[in-house]
């Protein structure tokens, strides 16, 4: 994963993070009881709710780096060339400089002779 994509998602999931904050109120702005079932209930129910699409979020945003990460793949040229110089004499009697280029992946090991 490049730089630029670990940053961007960095940011794609602060940004979900800031919208997907939980809020807490305290006991004297409440409406209802909270003892009674029904606001217990539904308290619980958008616990339960908010995790599950926080987990869906998460999972979307790794699917989706993911399938990035291997559709790029396959373009990835990351080759080289290596240019070294060899001194060569010629038929009649000069020496020269003659460059020599050599194809190297990543690691700068040779793909060619």
């Amino acid at each position: 994963m490049t730089t630029r994509s670990t940053a961007l998602a960095a940011a794609f999931s602060f940004g979900i993070a800031l919208l997907s904050g939980c809020a807490t109120r305290s006991a004297e702005s409440r409406i209802t009881n909270p003892n009674h079932p029904g606001p217990a209930l539904g308290e619980a129910a958008g616990t339960v709710v908010g995790a599950v699409a926080g987990t869906v979020a998460g999972a979307a945003v790794g699917a989706a780096e993911g399938a990035s990460a291997a559709a790029k793949s396959p373009f990835a040229n990351e080759h080289r060339i290596v240019r070294t110089w060899r001194t060569e004499t010629t038929s009649d009697g000069r020496t020269i400089q003659v460059p020599v280029e050599t194809e190297v992946d990543e690691q700068g090991r040779p793909l060619t002779k």
